[in-house]
């Protein structure tokens, strides 16, 4: 049975092996200890009894909109709903922090969050403080295929 509990220190030498495939292959964007440590407070993982099989991190951008990043599942893992409860326990956690409006996600996998009620978006409408603090730092920048969706909290 799959447990949803926020991550410790502890829980990043195992979280940075989990997402190392995925950031070399470009499809999630590199973040070093240090700054998965400064931002320990808003992942959420997925364990199986004591084993790490997905996790994701919830970071706030303003008071009207939060990002879903970082999110992945074991590959053995894939398939069994486990990233559908991740996006559902941090939507849950953008609305009880009182997150206005949105949450937003960029995405190789727009199937996945439409079947969750996120919808996309243009680009171009993505807050300019998210492309110069992580964007830039992609190795696809500038040129991005990744899909803009947001989930509307209200409305």
């Amino acid at each position: 049975m799959v447990k949803l509990v926020k991550a410790t220190l502890k829980d990043i030498p195992f979280m940075q092996k989990m997402v190392a495939q995925e950031v070399k292959d470009g499809v999630i964007l590199e973040r070093n200890e240090d700054e998965v440590a400064t931002n320990i407070r808003s992942y959420v993982l997925a364990k199986i009894d004591d084993e790490l099989v997905g996790y994701a991190a919830l970071h706030i951008h303003s008071a009207r909109l939060a990002e879903i990043r970082s999110l992945i599942v074991s590959d053995k893992h894939r398939g069994k709903k486990i990233g559908k409860k991740i996006v559902e326990f941090t939507l849950e956690e953008a609305r009880i922090l009182g997150v206005e409006e949105e949450v937003l996600v960029l995405t190789y996998l727009p199937e996945f969050f439409k079947k969750m009620n996120f919808i996309e978006i243009a680009k171009e409408t993505i807050p300019e403080h998210k492309i110069w603090t992580d964007c830039i730092k992609c190795i696809h920048f500038p040129v991005c295929n990744e899909i803009s969706m947001v989930y509307k909290l209200v409305g």
